[in-house]
């Protein structure tokens, strides 16, 4: 785990627990590191989650599929970030989503129940991660409600501009970088890829925006 202390520190999960602390919280959480190649599954449909996914490098699509193998991203987790944890924190909860590598990637699996119960050590620092824990909940739960609200949108063109309007207000500015591609992207959006391609093309002659592969500028 050496070499992930500084990810795992900057992690929401981990936010206020000191490197001293940190070894006797793995220990405590049951920490397991484990790497995936690319496209692999770390979880499926069907399964129940016993521990918490936290990913020290690359990333993982949290993604929706139906038994004829239609894809619908709900989210993306990178380095730092963690998946899974509504469903480890619900007892028996069967997942209805399923987590592949976007990337090859590392991740380190906790024992959610060592979370949840008190720690027969009594660490000073479990509440605090009991804490991080339902302030992570809280902020999946509001990309959710962003989610639907693109969604929501009756056209292509609208879910877009509700999108790129989002994460223009997260980067503060009207360049940026999406995490997606544009396949992922349209699978985000539940759109088709070409319907997206034709309605972004028509967006730049139309002058409204400026993109290069996952890069866009707004023209506002």
């Amino acid at each position: 785990m050496k070499d992930y202390l500084s990810v795992i520190r900057s992690s929401q999960l981990f936010s206020g627990v000191t490197e001293t602390e940190l070894t006797a919280v793995l220990a405590c959480l049951d920490a397991k590191k484990t790497d995936f190649p690319k496209e692999a599954y770390l979880m499926h449909t069907g399964d129940t989650a016993e521990a918490i996914g936290l990913v020290l490098s690359g990333s993982v699509l949290i993604v929706q599929e139906d038994i004829w193998g239609n894809r619908h991203i709900l989210s993306k987790a990178g380095s730092g970030q963690t998946f899974a944890a509504a469903f480890a924190c619900a007892p028996g909860a069967v997942l209805n989503v399923s987590v592949v590598a976007q990337t090859p990637v590392t991740v380190m699996f906790l024992n959610v129940k060592r979370i949840l119960t008190v720690c027969t050590s009594a660490c000073s620092h479990h509440s605090r991660i009991i804490r991080n824990l339902l302030g992570e909940l809280a902020d999946k739960n509001l990309m959710l409600s962003e989610k639907v609200s693109h969604m929501g949108q009756r056209t292509t063109r609208a879910k877009v501009m509700s999108y790129l309007s989002a994460q223009a207000q997260k980067s503060g500015a009207y360049e940026f970088d999406i995490p997606f591609s544009r396949q992922q992207l349209a699978d985000y959006l539940a759109v088709e890829r070409s319907g997206l391609s034709v309605e972004l093309c028509k967006m730049r002659d139309e002058g409204l925006l400026e993109f290069h592969k996952s890069h866009f500028v707004l023209k506002v």
